[in-house]
């Protein structure tokens, strides 16, 4: 495996471990507090069914939170870059 392969890799469970952190450490309101309290730790945790949705809705949210400001920042550059042509 080449450096770049490496890289890749290390940031891949890199973020892997950032996304999962800030699943379980994202706030809640009191009706899941409750929720989660009255059935217990343990049985919050083999619904792995709603944790895979969960976890897959924040994802896809993220990817296209991404994907708006990618658009976004190409949209700005291209003007800045068409506004300083036109200087020029």
């Amino acid at each position: 495996m080449g450096w770049r392969m490496k890289l890749v890799f290390l940031l891949v469970v890199f973020f892997a471990g950032f996304i999962t952190g800030i699943y379980c450490f994202a706030p809640v309101s009191d009706e899941q507090r409750a929720e989660v309290s009255s059935k217990g730790f343990i049985s919050s945790v083999l619904k792995s069914d709603e944790f895979a949705k969960s976890l897959n809705s924040g994802v896809h949210k993220c990817i296209d939170f991404g994907k708006d400001a990618v658009e976004r920042t190409g949209e700005y550059l291209h003007t800045k870059i068409e506004d300083y042509r036109k200087d020029s």
